[in-house]
């Protein structure tokens, strides 16, 4: 591991509290679930720990083990009468053959309660950004399209696909092949998910638009770009172009921009997407721009004079942001919308005409990558990323996969209908094999994890080193 890597992972205490908080929370709650189905339908509990393997320590009470152990890739409640699992919760001391049966319908509750305490915690999670909201930036929620770059990063200096279509700036997205689109992150999503593809089998996407009051259908071929290879066209949102601080010698600060001011256009160019700031700034430096902003409800005419354009100040050696406001998104709609995504996934896994494959996903070192990226943001984004993960965790374990929920629901299920349960050696076997599987493929994925915070550990130190040189910042 570099060690970049290895200095990142040990700083922010805060970060790494909200970590252990509620994503080892969201591990609690699904485990929590099993243990008061199982005392409620009265099967006998061994054994409550967070995480596999050996124990850290461990405590007795009631006749329940409970213990912290070593590999923090889940839990799990130790219920004998129900299944073997002994390769992954180690063996039971419990004389099974001494223990009443537990019926078919006891089995399905205890198997499904881990499952339905996720999609609680997360709706309890999600009534919490309800009550206090969610700060949303204008750059969020924009469907319009604010700029159109001449390429994507794939390697090519071809022009983009967006550019090659004819988008435009001030196009709104409508939809994409028919889905309606609510929202930048939705566009970017369905874009990625995407499994569409033209007759020589090449990715394509149909964009309908609405431009100048008329509804268009427009044909993209998207390239696969970017580090994670996935579709993209070369459009950005747009949104308003905020002056957020002009530092002190910045040129910015010499013709007279101030904090609060909204860059309206450049001579007769609308400015709705920072990249147009920069690209006509930069083909611009010999001549004289007119700058329009607005400020406190006032447009006013700015003049930039002919200047010699530096890597240190592109921008003018300003900092922006964008319109900001609070929403209070439902909770239903909340939880809903993330249980759509899940499954969207998940069929775009299984969907051979799909770009998403296992090195997309994010093993367990990926979503502490995540959360651990979210808690630098703010709380309300853990909070939002806890609600995701937990209807995550939820739909996952309930896949009739053997070691999961869902597989020891199939065994039951399987038990049930043929008047015996299945013999012990056969669901062993099934699960032996799978619990391979399972963590080979928790290993695949964490070594691309491993790639991507390093990568994102790279570029902030490069980000933070750029920033540095700029004079005034």
């Amino acid at each position: 591991m570099p060690t970049d890597l290895l200095h990142a992972f040990a700083n922010n205490t805060w970060a790494w509290f909200l970590i252990a908080l509620f994503f080892g929370g969201s591990i609690f709650v699904h485990e929590l679930g099993h243990f008061l189905a199982a005392r409620w339908r009265g099967a006998h509990v061994e054994r409550f720990s967070i995480g596999f393997g050996p124990k850290i320590f461990s405590w007795h009470r009631d006749g329940v083990e409970y213990r912290i152990s070593w590999i923090p890739l889940g839990g799990y409640v130790l219920l004998p009468q129900l299944a073997d699992l002994g390769a992954i919760e180690g063996k039971s001391t419990a004389d099974v053959a001494k223990l009443p049966p537990i019926n078919y319908t006891s089995k399905v509750i205890i198997f499904l309660a881990g499952a339905a305490f996720n999609i609680l915690f997360a709706f309890a999670l999600a009534c919490v950004i309800w009550l206090v909201g969610q700060p949303t930036s204008s750059e969020e929620v924009s469907t319009r399209i604010g700029y159109v770059s001449p390429t994507v990063d794939d390697g090519t200096k071809a022009a983009s696909p967006a550019s090659l279509a004819g988008l435009q700036v001030g196009d709104t997205v409508l939809a994409i092949d028919g889905r309606k689109i609510t929202d930048w992150s939705d566009l970017t999503q369905t874009l990625i998910m995407s499994g569409s593809r033209g007759p020589d089998g090449q990715p394509q996407n149909v964009f309908t638009i609405l431009r100048d009051g008329q509804t268009l259908n427009v044909t993209l071929h998207p390239r696969l770009a970017g580090d994670e290879g996935n579709r993209r066209v070369g459009i950005s949102p747009a949104y308003e172009l905020i002056v957020l601080d002009t530092p002190a010698n910045s040129p910015g600060l010499r013709i007279g921009l101030k904090p609060k001011d909204q860059i309206l256009s450049l001579d007769s160019t609308p400015v709705l997407n920072v990249s147009t700031w920069l690209d006509y700034l930069a083909a611009h430096a010999s001549q004289p721009v007119a700058i329009k902003i607005l400020r406190d409800k006032t447009e006013l005419t700015l003049t930039l004079p002919p200047r010699t354009v530096t890597k240190q100040t592109p921008d003018l050696g300003l900092d922006f942001t964008s319109g900001s406001r609070l929403v209070h998104p439902n909770p239903f709609t909340q939880v809903t919308d993330n249980i759509v995504m899940t499954f969207r996934t998940l069929w775009s896994l299984l969907n051979p005409h799909s770009d998403i494959g296992l090195s997309k996903l994010s093993g367990p070192i990926g979503i502490v990558h995540i959360f651990h990226a979210a808690a630098e943001v703010g709380l309300s984004a853990v909070i939002m990323l806890t609600i995701l993960i937990n209807v995550n965790l939820a739909i996952f374990n309930l896949l009739p996969i053997p070691v999961l929920d869902g597989g020891q629901i199939l065994f039951a299920t399987i038990g049930k209908l043929r008047g015996r349960t299945l013999p012990i050696n056969i669901v062993a076997a099934t699960q032996g094999v799978f619990l391979v599987l399972l963590l080979s493929t928790i290993f695949y994925v964490s070594v691309f994890d491993v790639r991507r915070w390093a990568r994102d550990v790279n570029e902030e130190k490069a980000a933070a080193t750029a920033a540095a040189s700029q004079p005034g910042k």
